[in-house]
């Protein structure tokens, strides 16, 4: 779920990014209606295709209630392009719900001769509370000789693990004795990151950076069993 898309193509227009053609497309009720308004605002506010995003993020909630949200958008450099995904996370009763849009493979029409049209890709795992395994906060302060008890973190790093994605990070392996030469073969650990969302102040914003800790702050008392009201 880490494709990152282009920003040549236009975003959908309009506050939820449905306008078209003068039929009143907009009055069409369409799934991405049913999400909580402050979890659609948040949508909206990432911009990357907000209908499409809308639409399959409601779809994958079912109908649940979303108790707390996290929309995350990224934009990476490629060569000369400007390149964006979103990722969004909902917190529901029962299950962690990612949903991650991003660029997809450019359609052809009319045969292999004709133009090509631009296409995205939207997917979405729904997964089990009781399957979440690890939620990892890494907190950076820039000023941790100045810091005081509730200042703001200048950057958080989430990650999620519920074992769909795993890491395994290899060294080489030693011995007690510098003197030894010989080979000990390697140490490693395995770890799972099916998730992982960087929020800076910086880039993002300090709000940005309270709304990513209130969420996993949700999360981990979820998944503890102690869910937040």
């Amino acid at each position: 779920m880490r494709a990152v898309p282009t920003s040549r193509h236009p975003r959908s227009s309009g506050p939820a990014g449905r306008s078209g053609p003068s039929g009143g497309r907009g009055a069409r009720e369409t799934p991405g209606d049913s999400l909580a308004p402050e979890l659609r605002r948040a949508v909206e506010h990432a911009g990357y295709y907000p209908a499409l995003v809308s639409d399959v993020v409601a779809v994958a909630l079912g109908g649940e209630e979303a108790r707390a949200h996290l929309v995350h958008q990224e934009t990476t450099f490629d060569g000369e392009e400007v390149r964006r995904h979103v990722t969004v996370v909902v917190l529901t009763p029962t299950r962690l719900v990612v949903a991650h849009a991003d660029d997809g493979t450019d359609l052809v029409e009319g045969g292999t001769g004709g133009p090509r049209s631009h296409a995205a890709a939207a997917s979405t795992e729904a997964v089990p509370l009781s399957q979440v395994r690890s939620v990892v906060l890494s907190h950076v302060v820039s000023r941790p000789d100045l810091y005081r008890g509730g200042d703001p973190a200048a950057e958080l790093t989430v990650t999620i693990g519920w074992g769909s994605v795993q890491r395994l990070d290899l060294e080489p392996a030693s011995c007690a004795d510098p003197q030894c030469d010989a080979d000990h073969g390697y140490s490693g650990s395995l770890s799972s990151d099916d998730v992982v969302l960087r929020v800076s102040a910086a880039a993002d914003g300090a709000d940005a950076v309270a709304r990513a800790l209130r969420f996993a702050g949700a999360l981990s008392a979820a998944t503890a069993g102690r869910a937040s009201s």
